[in-house]
């Protein structure tokens, strides 16, 4: 911004000087054979001191724009290292470990299909299983979280077709695995609360869809390293980004 400025007023000095010399020539030409050294003079300290006196508000300018930006870089608030650390932790740029649940969802044996008034869909792990238990997870403060080992992120989107899952352009076979660092006990009452994971639980009791629940003392997530999708994004009013 300084250098914008100081090459517009260094450009406007010389239009300045040059303005000195168009004008001393069009007064000679206008005075015909009479050119008089006295007017002259007095041409020549005239523009000169308009060009003192913008070289003068120049240096004025110059002065603001110090100013200015020594205020900007003393007043303008920074992202410290902890809140840069949470953003990698949710954006999921950035690896974690700690403690946390193994969630596993398998479908049913084989044996299954022999019971009364069961269907094939009533067998397999469903998206939205997979979902409802995501979510729980979410709920209970999990600070991050893998499925079959892949990051889940803010862009992340799976889909269940028939027994397979597709997610970040792969494709998974059960048991799905799901990981979330963090409370233990939160993330554990969470699913106990899950209106989604109780339907589950259900088929669980009635045709022995796969369902385990471990609590790990330590986890080890990677950083997501896809590509994503996420064009740009909003602040909701009222929050404070530095905090």
């Amino acid at each position: 911004m300084n250098r914008r400025l100081r090459s517009a007023l260094s450009v406007a000095s010389v239009l300045a000087a040059a303005g000195l010399l168009f004008t001393a020539s069009a007064q000679l030409a206008d005075a015909g054979d009479s050119r008089q050294p006295q007017d002259l003079a007095e041409l020549v300290t005239a523009e000169s001191d308009r060009v003192t006196e913008l070289t003068d508000r120049m240096n004025s300018l110059e002065a603001q724009i110090e100013d200015l930006g020594e205020q900007a870089s003393s007043d303008l608030p920074r992202r410290g290292e902890k809140l840069t650390s949470r953003e990698g932790v949710v954006s999921g740029s950035r690896p974690v470990d700690g403690a946390g649940l193994r969630v596993s969802l398998d479908d049913a044996p084989a044996s299954s299909q022999s019971i009364s008034g069961v269907r094939a869909d009533d067998l397999v792990v469903h998206q939205q299983d997979v979902q409802h238990v995501i979510n729980a997870l979410w709920a209970g403060g999990a600070e991050a979280m893998t499925l079959q080992g892949e990051r889940v992120t803010a862009t992340s989107a799976f889909r269940c077709s028939g027994n397979i899952l597709l997610l970040h352009g792969k494709v998974f076979s059960p048991p799905y695995v799901i990981e979330a660092v963090g409370d233990p006990d939160a993330l554990r009452s969470s699913l106990d609360s899950s209106p989604g994971v109780a339907v589950y639980k259900q088929y669980v009791d009635w045709v022995a869809l796969g369902w385990s629940v471990e609590e790990a003392d330590s986890l080890k997530l990677p950083a997501y390293t896809g590509s994503s999708e996420l064009k740009h994004a909003t602040v909701p009013d009222g929050t404070d980004v530095f905090s």
